[in-house]
């Protein structure tokens, strides 16, 4: 008991609870007891920070291998984010699975809400609560529950609802009659739906701090509804079969797709008409301009109008309570590291990059990938490393410095990426992969040096020591691969402008996360309108380009769902979405059985007189080095635990 009261007070500041304070004084923390913390309005409080942590928000301390909430420092495995299991990034030194690695079965979170709100009911008839903020503690419990089971149907389906306390349908000797048994996935995502959309009607409507509103409920829903009317359209995209099909535990009837479209609808419709924000920086007038909003829309200090949902952080690494998050520690490029063990392991890929428009503005939002050859022959070069297989004889495009190519490319590409040639807290960012001597031979991957034709030498990696180039260094080592390997790496979320105070601590870094914005509700009503038939196609438009008009374009686009799915992919690019959206639209299995992820590899020519550059399009190491992953049809539904006490019907292959 006296663990989590400590743990419920230390994150009442990460909520916004003032009135905790108050309780802190009361007496000292190891006298507390559980009852004492029932008897005032702060203990209270104290105790719904607690279920506020039990949100299984994606967030920066949530790691695809080992769960949320995870700080603790375990080397490489700290550095994972849920983009390297999509086609949106990989980490660097080409580990990790492409499938979450741990189990999330929260029943005993959910217990916990449980109590909580019958809790809060005893407190109101004691007069210990007033009406008002019985409610919105019950709201908000209740808030914490639908996105707990959020995360559990994403990831399992159909999944037992206990919505009260069970202590009552106990009878001795008879723990059966304690087992729920699994409802079908579409009642239960329509009882997720349904909760959030009834708790939207007790929330306030105004921010305090990070606790919950009326405008993140409603985008709760949205973002629930449009994942299960994707799950009804795509099913036959990789069907299963087996006895939780039968049962209708896993799979849902395409005739409900159009319902759930409609739920989507009508909750971004709601916040769209009522809500009264607007997107952060919405009217630029340059295009450099455009870059710096989208960035500092992601290092507030507190979020913005644009958001409608956030988590806070407190720095961690004061008095070890371990309330902060490493972002922009772990994430550092090796020029700029401010002192971390394990960095710069993040490494967005190619095939994200490629999607980025640039200014031609056409009218048709047509994706400029990056040129690389002179006959348009925009191919990966297979296992790069061997010889031979980069021929320096092959047409590449000279170009003068690491970041001509991506010049004149949409704000949101340097605002969330850091390319070759960039600057990064002042320092260019050199990221080179290999080097093509004088005479034509081609070293990649390995820090050779060469004499160019001006009587220099220049190294394969851009510079000698290990600390002046932040790319292709170690590739394959997990131990040292603290270097992209894709030719890029993350700046969104990044605190460039604090990297000189940056502490080397774990957990120091208090950024707060993002979880919904603004633009996931038009990128949200623009899919469900264009998917389902309904709603308004003219304002589902506007909306597409509005986000399109932030970045500094100048046309409009059609309403076309090739535009709606690559504007989601470059607006919410490394916010946790990518993943799901190729979960709940039946494409991993697609991507991954059919290629490879992809990097660019610049190379510096020395054949000229004046040192040039090429690029060269190549297979993700990681993932060449595994001869491509294999995403199955059955990995779209985890492995159901403890079936053999619990009783449930297991899904498919398991």
């Amino acid at each position: 008991m006296k663990k989590n009261i400590l743990s419920a007070l230390a994150l009442c500041a990460l909520v916004g609870f003032s009135s905790c304070d108050s309780f802190l004084e009361l007496e000292p923390l190891d006298k507390v007891s559980g009852d004492r913390l029932t008897e005032t309005d702060g203990g209270m409080k104290a105790l719904l920070a607690n279920v506020y942590s039990t949100v299984p928000m994606e967030d920066f301390t949530f790691r695809p291998n080992t769960g949320f909430n995870a700080r603790n420092y375990d080397g490489v495995n700290g550095t994972s984010n849920i983009a390297f299991l999509s086609d949106e990034a990989a980490r660097s030194e080409g580990g990790g699975d492409i499938t979450e690695g741990f189990d999330y079965w929260p029943y005993s979170d959910i217990r916990q809400v449980n109590i909580f709100i019958e809790t809060v009911k005893s407190s109101l008839e004691k007069g210990i609560l007033n009406q008002e903020d019985a409610t919105r503690m019950i709201a908000e419990a209740r808030f914490a529950r639908a996105y707990i089971y959020f995360g559990l149907a994403k990831r399992y389906g159909g999944v037992p609802i206990i919505d009260r306390v069970q202590d009552g349908d106990y009878v001795p000797g008879n723990p059966e009659a304690l087992k729920v048994p699994r409802s079908t996935e579409a009642d239960t995502w329509k009882f997720i739906i349904k909760e959030f959309g009834e708790v939207a009607n007790e929330l306030p409507t105004s921010r305090d701090g990070y606790r919950f509103t009326k405008w993140g409920a409603l985008g709760m829903k949205s973002r629930t509804a449009l994942f299960a009317a994707s799950l009804a359209k795509y099913w036959d995209k990789a069907p299963l079969a087996g006895e939780a099909v039968a049962q209708k535990l896993v799979g849902i009837d395409k005739s409900e797709a159009d319902y759930f479209y409609g739920e989507c609808i009508e909750a971004a419709e709601e916040i769209l008409s009522n809500y009264g924000g607007s997107l952060y920086g919405a009217n630029p007038a340059t295009v450099s301009e455009a870059r710096e909003n989208f960035q500092k829309l992601f290092i507030q200090a507190t979020p913005v109008d644009e958001v409608l949902l956030a988590r806070g952080y407190v720095d961690g690494s004061v008095n070890n309570n371990r309330s902060g998050h490493g972002w922009s520690l772990f994430y550092s490029l090796a020029q700029v590291n401010p002192g971390a063990l394990r960095y710069g392991r993040f490494s967005p890929t190619l095939d994200l990059v490629d999607l980025f428009e640039d200014y031609t503005d056409d009218g048709t939002g047509k994706s400029a990938p990056v040129k690389t050859r002179t006959d348009g022959k925009e191919t990966n070069v297979p296992n790069i490393q061997l010889p031979g297989n980069i021929k320096s004889s092959d047409p590449y495009i000279r170009y003068g410095s690491l970041s001509d190519p991506f010049l004149n490319k949409d704000a949101r590409l340097q605002a969330s990426i850091i390319v070759p040639g960039a600057t990064y807290a002042g320092v260019p960012i050199i990221m080179q992969g290999g080097l093509v001597q004088s005479d034509g031979e081609v070293a990649v991957y390995n820090n050779s040096a060469a004499q160019g034709k001006d009587g220099k030498t220049y190294f394969a990696f851009g510079a000698e020591g290990t600390s002046g180039y932040s790319g292709f260094g170690n590739i394959g080592n997990s131990e040292n691969g603290n270097y992209t390997t894709t030719g890029f790496s993350v700046r969104k979320y990044m605190e460039e402008e604090k990297f000189s105070s940056l502490s080397s601590r774990d957990n120091s870094v208090t950024t707060p996360f993002i979880d919904i914005r603004l633009a996931e509700i038009y990128l949200d009503y623009a899919e469900a309108v264009i998917e389902s038939g309904k709603g308004d196609r003219a304002k589902a438009a506007t909306l597409l380009n509005s986000l399109r008009h932030r970045a500094a374009h100048k046309d409009n686009i059609p309403l076309t769902l090739e535009n709606v799915l690559k504007e989601r992919r470059v607006e919410l690019a490394f916010e946790g979405k990518r993943f799901w959206d190729m979960v709940r639209r039946r494409d991993n299995h697609i991507f991954y059985n059919s290629g490879m992820r992809s990097a660019l590899v610049p190379m510096i020519d020395l054949r000229t007189d004046t040192p040039s550059y090429i690029f060269v399009r190549a297979n993700f190491h990681g993932d060449e080095k595994q001869n491509g992953r294999t995403f199955t049809a059955q990995s779209y539904y985890r492995s159901i635990p403890g079936t053999a006490t619990n009783g449930l019907v297991q899904n498919p292959g398991y």
